[in-house]
């Protein structure tokens, strides 16, 4: 597909076999690429429900934004939005049955709330681990934000922020497993890893200063926005240390049709956690999502 501001980007389609119960609007967060999800996709295909993703702009696939193609940028916040305008154009070109849904996954947990907001047309939204906020551990968040903004000024915003990434380029490269912070489970690190070391064109490293600066304030604006008027899930883990639990638990708790599941044991990545931290976060997804079929 191509974006209206003629920014290329590259959408998957996973077909159901049978029983089009509905569809589903997958959104990866920040450094994912479509593959990661393949074994989700098909565990939503053989629940009936066919599946729609996106690399957004600026990784995977579509179109790379800096010269650096390995770093994380994007020109506004909103732009992310053009690729859910043609998310929803596949996706009714390709007469996706409805109703359609919402997973997403942190940085498409923000992107999917602003969408909702703007009339995304789904019935539901189940979000895991959504990035309503970044967990900036001892920084203040204007003292972020001020780096951000002085080094745009001075003509850096597109050079990599600190502790944003590392020297191989890619986080799971980069870390080891006993200290990453997105699964506990060794089979889906190692298949993280393999899939970064044969196809390291998928992958993305760091973020720019510019990311940055725009994430946390795209963050900020919506948490000063009420709640869409639809059922929803999101999922917390124990071990959350990449977005805020506090914005979370914060959102949920002004959402009247929000439900959070918290499980101790997981980290950032519920979809590529242990087996059965993964199946109850889909049983939970999939139950929100018939009972509004």
């Amino acid at each position: 597909m191509q974006a209206d501001d003629g920014v290329k980007l590259r959408l998957a389609h996973w077909a159901a076999a049978a029983d089009n119960r509905g569809s589903v609007l997958l959104f990866p967060g920040r450094t994912e690429y479509i593959e990661k999800y393949a074994g989700i996709a098909q565990s939503l295909n053989a629940s009936g429900y066919q599946v729609l993703s996106i690399d957004w702009r600026g990784q995977g696939l579509s179109a790379r934004l800096l010269p650096d193609a390995r770093l994380g940028h994007v020109g506004q916040f909103s732009d992310y939005q053009r690729d859910v305008v043609e998310m929803v154009v596949a996706a009714t070109d390709m007469s996706m049955p409805r109703p359609w849904h919402l997973l997403a996954h942190s940085m498409g947990g923000c992107i999917g709330l602003e969408a909702l907001h703007q009339g995304l047309p789904v019935e539901s939204a189940a979000f895991s681990a959504p990035m309503w906020g970044i967990n900036l551990r001892q920084m203040p968040h204007g003292v972020a934000v001020g780096m951000a903004y002085l080094a745009g000024r001075l003509g850096r915003g597109g050079r990599p922020a600190p502790g944003s990434g590392g020297a191989l380029g890619t986080y799971v490269l980069d870390e080891s497993f006993s200290a990453n912070l997105l699964t506990a489970d060794p089979d889906e690190w190692c298949r993280m890893v393999r899939e970064a070391a044969a196809w390291p064109d998928l992958t993305l490293g760091g973020a720019s200063f510019d990311w940055v600066g725009k994430a946390l304030n795209e963050c900020l604006r919506l948490s000063r926005l009420g709640s869409p008027d639809l059922p929803a899930l999101a999922s917390l883990g124990g071990g959350e240390r990449v977005v805020s639990a506090a914005a979370i638990r914060d959102r949920v708790a002004r959402w009247p049709h929000a439900t959070l599941l918290e499980i101790p044991e997981v980290r950032h990545e519920i979809m590529m956690c242990t087996p059965d931290h993964r199946a109850a976060f889909l049983s939970a997804a999939l139950s929100l999502f018939t009972s509004t079929d």
